[in-house]
Order: C-alpha cells, then structure tokens, then sequence
C-alpha cells in the first residue's frame, strides 16, 4: 500500500490516509480481501504517530470499507455497487472541484476548462486502453 502525506496541505494527516487508502479501493489498488498495514507499520512507515493510522482506520471500517478481524488484522470489506457508486461519487467531487478552483484563480474561462478536461481525459483514457 503506497500512500503519500502532506504535512503542508493542511489537510489532517487520518483524512489524508482515508481518501488515499479509500481511492486505492475504488482503483482496486487494494482489493476485496488485501490485508491492510498495521497500525505500528504504516505509522512507521508514514513517520506518523500510530493514534493517527488508528482513527484513519476505524472511520474506514465505520464507513463499511475494511473488516477487522481480531487477532489477524485489517483487511478490505466487499464494497457493495451503490456505496461504490457513492464513495467514487464523492471522491471524484472533491478532485473536479480542486480544479475548477484553481481554474477560476488562474483566470482560466470555462471553456478552456472543460477542453482542458476533455484532453486530458482522451490523453490518459487512451495510454489506459493501450496498457491492457
């Protein structure tokens, strides 16, 4: 499990883990049944304190995405289609809105926005198609 934290976004550290371990499960990154790091090494590993992976993982598994098992660990929860449906729902919001954002800042006019979009989108869709 690859994830990366900014520590100048001011975006809390345990929001920041959520959305990327959440993003690895709607890309299949992780997959149904992957177990996850445990607390000790991902914080290890992030150079974070554990408390921080521990609330990160228990809003997760409230939120219906891992199962604990005890004494095993943590591993990825089957995610039903409309809580998958949601969960990309929700995370693709917050991406497109980072953008226009950025977009309206930049002086950027909505139409070169959104053709801005339509390339990037064909570009990668297209490098997608070749790969598989």
């Amino acid at each position: 499990m690859l994830l990366e934290i900014d520590h100048h976004s001011g975006v809390p550290i345990y929001r920041q883990v959520i959305r990327q371990i959440r993003q690895q499960i709607m890309t299949d990154g992780l997959k149904h049944g992957d177990q996850l790091e445990t607390v000790r090494d991902l914080a290890a590993h992030l150079k974070v304190n554990p408390m921080t992976i521990s609330k990160a993982y228990s809003l997760l598994e409230a939120e219906g995405l891992v199962k604990r098992k005890r004494g095993i660990g943590l591993f990825v929860a089957k995610v039903r289609k409309g809580q998958r449906d949601q969960i990309r729902a929700k995370l693709l919001n917050s991406i497109v809105n980072k953008a226009a954002i950025t977009a309206i800042q930049l002086g950027v006019s909505e139409g070169e926005a959104i053709e801005f979009f339509k390339k990037h989108y064909k570009e990668y869709n297209s490098k997608n198609r070749r790969l598989k």
